[in-house]
């Protein structure tokens, strides 16, 4: 009775009760329409792909050049998109430092460890992958029974060795004693050194993950180059075709004869 209204009508004397339902949440009125997507069949999805594999194959056999070139390009830089995407996903947020005394070494000493860095020949090869716990693992392996340890870096891009050296100096707590021209770097291991119960960091990418970085860096590399390129012939073209449209509104004779005069 509460969700009910009780109407009184005096109609010629008489007296009518009468009981009216609330309106519905649920009324046509004040239903609001879902509109749900509707699941598209395998043969709708084959077709849909057919149309834009021969949207592209148009625009590739376009005998304009630069409706090719404006396709490449705007495919390269979707392609570039997608992998910095991905690779936002190797991004480890690095450890806060732990507070420790830098040990401060003289001339002789460094002299000296330097040497006999030379002279040993225990190295940790750093490669394609760069630097992941593997390499801090195997340095600290090297250092259980050497005072020093040969980081040599390759492949090596000109002056990734001085980032290499900055992060493996952080992550392992060693010294950097000498830098080499043939992208090797010798590592002392401390006078109060004491190997750590975790050797690997664990603000670094396992090995597995490393090679998936480098493999998506070196496409990254390979695709801006390829934008640039595609950009510089959009360019020569967009000139000559100025200057063609340009000579065929002067006149082919006055155009020449601008040419010589200038």
């Amino acid at each position: 009775m509460s969700n009910a209204s009780i109407e009184l009508k005096t109609d010629e004397d008489v007296i009518r009760f009468s009981f009216n339902k609330p309106p519905s949440i649920f009324d046509s009125t004040n239903r609001k329409e879902t509109t749900k997507r509707q699941k598209m069949s395998k043969k709708a999805k084959l077709n849909e792909l057919r149309f834009y594999r021969l949207k592209a194959k148009k625009k590739m056999n376009s005998p304009n050049p630069e409706v090719r070139i404006r396709y490449k390009l705007e495919k390269a830089k979707r392609k570039e998109a997608w992998l910095i995407e991905k690779l936002r996903k190797y991004d480890i947020p690095k450890a806060p430092a732990e507070v420790y005394d830098p040990e401060i070494l003289t001339e002789e000493e460094r002299h000296y460890l330097k040497r006999t860095g030379e002279k040993k020949k225990n190295y940790v090869q750093v490669g394609r992958r760069g630097v992941f716990g593997g390499v801090v693992l195997n340095m600290h392996l090297h250092w259980k029974k050497h005072e020093t340890v040969k980081v040599v870096c390759k492949p090596c891009k000109p002056g990734q060795v001085y980032e290499y050296a900055e992060e493996l100096a952080r992550l392992s707590k060693g010294i950097v004693i000498d830098i080499k021209p043939n992208n090797t770097v010798i590592f002392y291991r401390g006078k109060n050194y004491v190997q750590p119960q975790i050797m690997s960091p664990p603000d670094t990418l396992s090995k597995n993950k490393a090679l998936e970085k480098y493999k998506y860096e070196q496409s990254l590399d390979h695709t801006s180059e390829f934008i640039e390129k595609l950009e510089k012939e959009l360019e020569e073209y967009l000139e000559h075709k100025a200057q063609y449209t340009k000579a065929k509104d002067i006149g082919p004779q006055d155009f020449l004869d601008n040419n010589r005069c200038n």
